[in-house]
């Protein structure tokens, strides 16, 4: 009996493992988490009473919260729009540039709306399995179906919704599929079904044609940077709990935010706030907000020691910038100058526009170049040969005289021609799929251009620092001194310096 036990033990402790695997398998199944669980659909339901987000917390974007709060109305009274011929539409786009509150909007609709809120994000459609991502689109949509009126979000729909075939090579096969099956099923809703689906992307010019076609998604609200206004409101939003000193104001610092998205300011005043606590504060003052924009825009403040040579070159360089700013009529107006080193830069020379821009004149963009230029050829002109600390300028200089003469005719040599030059393609080969729209010759004449002005505007910014080098000397010696300048401080310098001159 004992031979014959041991000759069974083994088997018998396989039978044991295969019926306990089975048994986990199952309790797993049961609760919605099962191997062959992996086809369901992982959007989750918001409830309205967790939902703590409302349109109230939304500043900034009043246009696209009206939208939004037609949409809702329409789930809640679809009677009042049917009577009219009205039919809801079946998709609604977000678009804009990230942190200007596309899913902040999402969060508010399921806060607001008085009906069943899935959200999910692209990428969760996308497993190893061939047919998973179709499998989950179907699973969601009947979910949505039974729950009608109902509401879907998917974020960062460029995810999946990527042109089809785009690209060296093709496209992704279950990318593509997963695609196909979400224009199936958004073509196949009937009016009565009330089911909307929300999208969000900061990349609409990757999409399918499919998909943004009336039937699909109707309607797109563009969310855009705030303007000043908006950004005054979006703060006052973000300090509803925060204890300010009687000398912050919000407009002054909503004037001085230009291009923040609203995801910047509410991080500027999370940072403030952080600033206060470390300094054991108990009210948020206007310096801690300063301190808080400095470092969002300037980046952290680091311990890099230069030696004496670098350091001097370094405030020459940023001085170069710094008088061109002040001097250009159509530059930014500067802000602040520092050779402290920040974030990855050695020195910094800031400039706040004074409104914000939606369209930029040639004017305006040579005198931006004139700035970019200052520090290096502040450089070859004190030193007689210039550094590596010029690169990023170059690059940003040479990447907007670029678009200047190739997109936007502003060159008299070439004409006014708007080619693809300086744009960047998101698919790999897309490029060379596409026909070309200027012969060699024409490349060859733009590429003499862009060299051409770059010498130019080169020029007249090294004869302008010429002309100024007893300011130059004067504002590099100052800043050595004191590291950090205001723009009173650098006004007070050269006016100084340019009266002894007269004198």
């Amino acid at each position: 009996w004992q031979e014959m036990i041991r000759g069974f033990l083994p088997w018998i402790l396989l039978l044991a493992l295969m019926f306990w695997f089975w048994g986990a398998a199952q309790k797993r199944m049961t609760q919605g988490g099962g191997p062959f669980d992996f086809s369901r659909s992982k959007a989750r339901r918001a409830h309205k009473e967790t939902s703590t987000a409302t349109l109230d917390d939304v500043a900034g974007i009043e246009s696209a919260k009206r939208e939004i709060a037609e949409i809702i109305d329409f789930l809640k009274s679809p009677e009042k729009y049917r009577a009219l011929g009205a039919v809801m539409p079946k998709g609604v786009l977000l678009v804009g540039p990230p942190g200007t509150g596309k899913t902040l909007l999402a969060r508010a609709i399921a806060g607001e709306a008085e009906v069943p809120f899935y959200s999910i994000s692209a990428s969760e459609f996308i497993e190893m399995f061939v047919g998973v991502g179709a499998a989950r689109v179907r699973d969601m949509f009947k979910e949505a179906r039974k729950d009608a009126p109902a509401l879907i979000f998917i974020d960062e729909l460029d995810a999946i919704g990527r042109s089809r075939g785009a690209g060296l090579g093709g496209g992704h096969d279950e990318r593509e599929q997963t695609l196909n099956q979400i224009l199936t099923e958004m073509d196949g809703f009937e009016a009565h079904e009330n089911v909307l689906v929300l999208a969000a992307t900061n990349r609409p010019d990757v999409l399918d044609s499919a998909l943004l076609r009336p039937g699909r998604f109707d309607r797109k609200i563009t969310l855009d940077r705030p303007h000043k206004e908006a950004r005054a409101a979006i703060l006052a939003v973000h300090v509803r709990k925060v204890p300010l000193a009687n000398d912050v104001d919000l407009d002054q610092l909503a004037a001085r935010t230009i291009g923040f998205s609203g995801a910047d300011l509410k991080n500027l005043v999370n940072e403030a706030a952080l600033t206060a606590a470390r300094e054991s504060l108990h009210e948020v003052n206007a310096h801690c907000f300063d301190l808080a924009r400095d470092r969002i825009i300037l980046g952290e403040e680091r311990d890099t020691k230069l030696n004496p040579q670098e350091r001097e070159a370094v405030a020459y360089h940023e001085c170069g910038h710094a008088i061109m700013a002040y001097y250009m009529p159509n530059a930014d107006p500067l802000t602040k100058l520092t050779i402290i080193p920040h974030g990855m830069a050695m020195g910094v020379t800031e400039q706040t526009p004074r409104e914000d821009h939606y369209t930029y004149t040639e004017s305006y963009l040579k005198d931006r170049i004139k700035v970019m230029l200052g520090g290096r050829c502040s450089e070859k002109l004190i030193y007689g040969e210039v550094s590596t600390g010029a690169q990023n300028d170059l690059k940003e200089a040479t990447a907007l005289i670029r678009k200047m003469i190739g997109q936007w005719g502003m060159s008299e040599k070439i004409g006014p021609l708007g080619l693809n030059i300086g744009e960047e393609h998101v698919f790999l080969g897309r490029e060379m799929g596409m026909p070309r729209e200027f012969s060699e010759k024409m490349a060859e004449m733009i590429d003499e251009e862009i060299q051409s002005q770059l010498l130019a505007l080169e020029k007249a910014t090294l004869d302008f620092l010429t002309e100024h080098r007893n300011q130059l000397d004067a504002l590099a010696k100052a800043v050595l001194k004191r590291e950090t300048l205001s723009a009173e401080d650098v006004e007070e310098i050269l006016r100084k310096e340019e009266a002894r001159k007269i004198a």
